[in-house]
């Protein structure tokens, strides 16, 4: 009975000891989710490089994102962990705790504000649109040469907010994921797609049979193209701590990571 009852004792501390020491690696850690599918802000890779960051025992996550939050945890002096979740499971992770941040490409909005904090701009972007390279409308020089035509954008995002300012336009379903849009694109099923332009100009490097539609100021969308980082809402110190650490990342740098990412991207990206 003595021998059960030490057992049993050495037993509890060893727990004791795991769950400590769980608590101190996430202390020293600062997850983020992102999609891991939207490139060139995120996407999966299979290979190892210097910008990536592991997120299974297979692969690993790479793109702008990634990049920035690798600044970030550095300035904050944590290890970085990406989590890979679907879009519409970023904001609750946030809420429950499951994540310390989502730095995904990700807009604030009056929405989106009621639930969590939101730093300042860490990109801005123009809004574009991609359509077929054979179709005429590679000639369009207003969002409204798209009346009566099929646009798509990506569920819950700002790419499917804008659609309905083209009047008469024929409002598509959104789709989850930006490489799903892109096959719709390619097989007629749409006949444009929504996209910021860093967006675009992956996809169209990666898909030759594609082409990107810009528009001069005041023919274009209305839209607030700028991605923030979100906090869980309250979470006051984390966001000005992430503040200070965006602070040290000059304009210049932030473009210039933005171009390294889209050349980066994998071409099945």
């Amino acid at each position: 009975m003595k021998k059960i009852i030490i057992l049993l004792s050495l037993l509890l501390v060893l727990v004791g000891c795991s769950s400590e020491s769980s608590n101190e690696t996430k202390e020293d850690t600062f997850t983020v989710g992102m999609e891991c599918n939207y490139a060139p802000f995120n996407w999966t890779t299979l290979e190892a490089n210097d910008t990536a960051v592991k997120i299974s025992d297979v692969d690993y996550c790479d793109g702008y994102d990634v990049v920035i939050a690798s600044k970030v945890a550095k300035a904050l002096n944590k290890t970085l962990v990406i989590k890979k979740i679907a879009w519409e499971g970023l904001e609750p992770a946030l809420s429950s705790g499951e994540i310390d941040a989502i730095i995904a490409g990700m807009t604030e909005t009056p929405e989106r504000a009621q639930n969590a904090d939101f730093t300042s701009p860490y990109y801005e972007s123009d809004m574009v649109m991609i359509v077929r390279k054979d179709d005429d409308l590679v000639n369009a020089t207003n969002i409204q040469d798209f009346s009566g035509k099929k646009v798509l954008g990506q569920i819950n995002t700002l790419y499917d907010d804008i659609i309905p300012q083209i009047e008469g336009v024929n409002h598509a379903v959104p789709l989850a994921t930006y490489p799903l849009m892109v096959v719709s694109l390619q097989s007629g099923e749409v006949d444009a797609l929504t996209a910021e332009l860093p967006v675009a100009t992956g996809v169209v490097s990666a898909n030759p049979d594609l082409a990107i539609v810009q528009f001069s100021e005041g023919n274009g969308f209305e839209a607030d193209t700028t991605v923030s980082i979100a906090v869980k809402k309250g979470n006051t110190e984390l966001l000005d701590l992430l503040e200070e650490a965006l602070k040290d990342i000059s304009m210049d740098e932030r473009n210039q990571l933005m171009l390294d990412a889209t050349n980066r991207q994998p071409a099945g990206e």
